[in-house]
């Protein structure tokens, strides 16, 4: 068995897109995946599973597609690809910046291309990190974000459609929810 996270992009944001994490839940659980649990309202979703990652990325992308064909994008992760990520993250993700964000590559995205896009900008007080999992960028001030690459260009680039942002603090939290399996004591 296989402990993954499921980031879903676009869901439950400012109204639109609006998804029931308890029936998403049990739409998942129904459909085979084990202790699916959720975090926040906004597409954080963990379980178990004996499937393949391959194979689950073909059965989620039909899953989306027939009952909520608004999701376009999700990144899934296991717990081993989250651990090993971290374990190569540079000294300045765990230094106290003014904003911190992963951009998690989603699935069927084409990563050569947007590294190559994103590697092309200008960065001003800020830094980033290419991981296996996505995009690692921190802010330094929050009076020059509206002057970083981040604020002023990435927000526009075609492909920022697909991808799935998480902040520093909702991917501390994956990594604990990949960890402790539902109903497990600890």
């Amino acid at each position: 068995m296989t402990r993954y996270a499921l980031l879903v992009r676009g869901i439950n944001v400012g109204g639109k897109n609006k998804v029931v994490m308890a029936e998403l839940r049990q739409e998942l659980t129904e459909f085979g995946l084990e202790k699916v649990e959720t975090y926040i309202n906004s597409g954080n979703i963990f379980f178990t599973s004996k499937v393949s990652k391959v194979t689950l990325v073909e059965i989620l992308k039909a899953f989306f597609e027939a009952d909520y064909p608004f999701i376009q994008g999700f990144s899934l992760l296991s717990q081993e690809d989250y651990e090993v990520e971290v374990e190569n993250l540079p000294a300045w993700w765990n230094e106290d910046l003014a904003r911190k964000d992963v951009l998690f590559y989603t699935e069927g995205l084409v990563v050569d291309q947007v590294i190559e896009k994103v590697g092309s900008l200008k960065l001003e007080d800020e830094v980033l990190h290419f991981g296996k999992l996505g995009i690692f960028w921190g802010k330094f001030s929050e009076e020059t974000y509206s002057k970083t690459a981040y604020h002023k260009y990435l927000l526009k680039m075609p492909f920022y459609r697909n991808i799935t942002i998480r902040n520093a603090k909702t991917f501390d939290k994956i990594g604990q929810m990949l960890k402790t399996k539902k109903g497990d004591t600890q």
